[in-house]
């Protein structure tokens, strides 16, 4: 009686089917489904194929030197290059991204920083995944405009 239909909250996926150890170094790119967890490095672009529910989870030793395109992030270590997350990111206190970041939601814990742009998707069927780089020009000057007043 009392009892509303609500949409229910899609759980992420918190086991680990993929580790990438301390010592671990990778050069090329990943693709992976599930759980991935990286404590080591990886030089290369990191894609997630299957569902929405696959995982990225970041230590505070990993290390990413590529682009990377997962549903759902969770970052405390260091990527050099751009973000694009279609559900969820959470970024801890030691996260660094040097790269701009595509987001529909995002949590960000006090010590986390993003050198790059944060660029959140305005509409529910925009699929950040696949969407091509934007190129921002850091050096250009903005001008302000000024609306004359009658």
């Amino acid at each position: 009686m009392f009892k509303k239909d609500k949409a229910k909250k899609k759980k992420t996926v918190n086991r680990i089917d993929t580790l990438i150890g301390r010592h671990t170094h990778i050069k090329g790119d990943v693709s992976f489904s599930g759980g991935l967890r990286v404590d080591g490095s990886i030089e290369g672009h990191i894609n997630a194929t299957g569902d929405d529910s696959s995982v990225l989870t970041l230590s505070d030793n990993g290390c990413i030197d590529g682009e990377v395109r997962v549903p759902n992030v969770i970052i405390n270590g260091q990527v050099n290059g751009n973000v694009y997350a279609s559900q969820h990111v959470e970024l801890a206190p030691k996260a660094r991204i040097n790269g701009n970041l595509y987001y529909r939601m995002l949590e960000m814990a006090m010590g986390s920083e993003v050198n790059g742009h944060l660029i959140r998707a305005q509409k529910e069927d925009e699929d950040i995944l696949q969407v091509e780089h934007e190129v921002f020009d850091d050096d250009a000057e903005f001008q302000l405009e000024q609306k004359a007043t009658s």
